[in-house]
């Protein structure tokens, strides 16, 4: 009798493991759609409304959302409307004669995009003046009805419309469909000046790992760029490299600038929120694998659902979820943050100190009608390029923690070179009083 209950029992289990054998061979042999999270809705190719993929997706939406309302700050950064004129007023020297010397405020979340572009001052005062047409190119990085529309009109097509004309046409913020493939949800590349920089350095996005895309979807509009000429088309400077020096070489050789400076000549560049150039320069986490999303939009759950939170801010805001992923001792770790962002902060200022006297010095230089020319044009040609890498790391939006050793270097380097600019300056108007510095403003009480 034992013998059969043995035997039964094996049959059993036999059965069941060949049931279950069955059952994973015939999923793994469905098309992906048919394994894949069955949708509640479909959603039409290139959807500019994300609450449509929210229908499907409600936890990654609601999240979303409150990017509206999340303006909190940290020490030096964060989400709120403030004005960096206010709390670093020489900035308001560096960038005199450019609409960034009259308003210039930090970013708030993804769901402001399209209010506060519209709102700023900078392309106000554009539009008023009657030499200037501000292009649609400014919405380039603002809403999720940018794919549908640079497929509708090409790229050239877009950038070469005007601000005004574009308006009409933009009515959701930055949403799903500026990262997202919709059926499949794979991240993407929607932005054509990304793909164009890619393929200048023969590269294709396609072959990037689900990791890699992490980090590259965020630079769809997280980079350094410039208007190309008068359409106004946005480029990416990355023909040579994406590191800074490549860049720079980038631009020398294009011969392009965002404005001259008053009183000295100086045809000068405005650099742009670098953020993915700096942290794939061989930062730690670069390294080690991490992705922009690891950080800034970490796995969180809600009851037995976890999701990537698309509550996108700065990770001091949730250290704990942000960093304590990988990191037992969060403490540590934002205190350690804090040492990092306080050094370039002050290495920062000394930087910007060393930039107005050289502009003092130009200034003074160019003033002088028995200047020489040759080393004031070299004096200009540093300062060029001393501001720019001054700026690569200030328009970053980490103060250096993205890649602390490389931001500390770029300052460094900015630095020395602001301080040729100033000397050529005074050996060529032969007045060693240029060679003065100062310490211009005090920096502004941290919040």
């Amino acid at each position: 009798m034992q013998k059969y209950s043995t035997l039964l029992l094996v049959g059993i289990i036999v059965v069941l493991a060949a049931v279950l054998a069955g059952t994973l061979v015939f999923m793994k042999n469905q098309p992906p759609q048919e394994r894949a999270f069955q949708p509640l809705v479909e959603i039409a190719p290139m959807e500019p409304d994300s609450a449509k993929w929210g229908i499907n997706f409600p936890n990654q939406w609601s999240s979303l959302q409150r990017t509206a309302g999340n303006n909190v700050d940290t020490v030096f950064g964060g989400s709120s409307k403030f004005s960096w004129l206010e709390r670093d007023p020489r900035q308001k020297i560096l960038f005199a004669g450019y609409p960034f010397s009259i308003e210039y405020n930090d970013d708030r979340g993804h769901e402001n995009a399209l209010t506060d572009v519209r709102e700023t001052k900078r392309l106000v005062l554009s539009r008023e003046d009657e030499t200037k047409t501000t292009h649609a190119t400014c919405y380039s990085c603002k809403s999720s009805d940018n794919p549908s529309l640079w497929k509708e009109l090409g790229m050239e097509g877009y950038d070469a419309m005007f601000f005004d004309d574009m308006t009409p046409r933009l009515n959701n913020a930055i949403g799903c469909a500026n990262c997202h493939e919709e059926g499949t949800m794979r991240l993407i590349v929607t932005n054509p000046s990304l793909e164009n920089a890619l393929k200048a350095q023969g590269k294709d996005w396609t072959a990037y790992s689900r990791q890699e895309m992490r980090s590259l979807v965020c630079a769809n509009c997280h980079v350094e760029y410039y208007f190309e000429g008068p359409e106004k088309l946005l480029v990416f400077p990355w023909g040579k490299g994406t590191r800074l020096d490549q860049i720079v070489e980038y631009y020398e050789e294009e011969g392009f600038k965002d404005w001259t400076y008053p009183g000295t000549g100086t045809p000068m560049l405005k650099a742009q929120h670098p953020d993915y150039e700096t942290f794939t320069a061989g930062s730690t986490h670069y390294n080690a694998g991490v992705a922009c999303a690891d950080c800034h939009m970490p796995y969180v759950r809600d009851g037995a659902a976890k999701y990537s939170s698309h509550d996108i801010h700065s990770p001091l805001i949730n250290p704990e979820a942000s960093c304590g992923q990988c990191h037992t001792d969060v403490n540590y770790v934002t205190t350690r943050v804090a040492e990092i962002q306080q050094q370039v902060a002050a290495t920062k200022l000394a930087t910007e100190d060393a930039l107005v006297d050289a502009i003092n010095a130009i200034k003074a230089a160019a003033a002088n009608p028995n200047v020489d020319a040759a080393l004031l044009d070299q004096a200009r040609a540093l300062h060029r390029k001393a501001q720019f890498m001054w700026d690569f790391v200030s328009a970053e939006n980490s103060m250096g923690f993205h890649n602390p050793e490389y931001t500390l270097k770029n300052l460094a380097d900015a630095t020395n070179l602001a301080r040729q600019a100033q000397m050529l300056a005074s050996q060529a108007a032969n007045d060693p009083a240029l060679l003065a510095t100062g310490t211009y403003y005090l920096p502004a009480p941290t919040p």
